[in-house]
């Protein structure tokens, strides 16, 4: 079974990465890029509007 990640794109230094959307905060919350450490709401960073979709429902 594989498992379900959440594809990230820093709207600042345009860093992709993936994460399990356990690990993230709420899509309203406030996350940094590891890489350049904008601060933005969590849904800023989501890639697809799948991606959000997916870290609603299962973050």
């Amino acid at each position: 079974m594989e498992e379900t990640t959440v594809q990230l794109l820093c709207p600042e230094c345009a860093k992709e990465w993936q994460v399990p959307p356990g690990d993230l905060p709420k899509p309203s919350e406030m996350f940094h890029c590891p890489n350049c450490h904008a601060s933005r709401r969590m849904s800023e960073f989501t890639r697809t509007d799948r991606d959000l979709r997916t870290l609603k429902q299962l973050g």
